[in-house]
């Protein structure tokens, strides 16, 4: 079921809309003529399932993980 397939494609991507955005451009890309859009739609999340859609780069800078050396704390004086 798809509802399988969105739950499973949510493991990498949290953010729903995000989700949406990219499986929208990707179903897009990858559709080919004469063939259903819904098994489309499918196999883009299926392979959203399997591995990461976006790159670290993509991401906005509060998503990504930080080290807790790197940041540096301001002291009150």
């Amino acid at each position: 079921m798809r509802s399988d397939l969105i739950f499973g494609a949510m493991t990498h991507v949290t953010n729903r809309y995000q989700l949406c955005q990219l499986a929208s451009k990707a179903t897009r890309k990858l559709h080919k003529p004469n063939t259903r859009l819904q098994d489309t739609t499918n196999e883009v999340l299926d392979r959203f399932r399997e591995t990461v859609p976006t790159d670290q780069k993509a991401l906005p800078a509060t998503a990504l993980p930080v080290a807790s050396h790197l940041v540096q704390e301001r002291r009150a004086a």
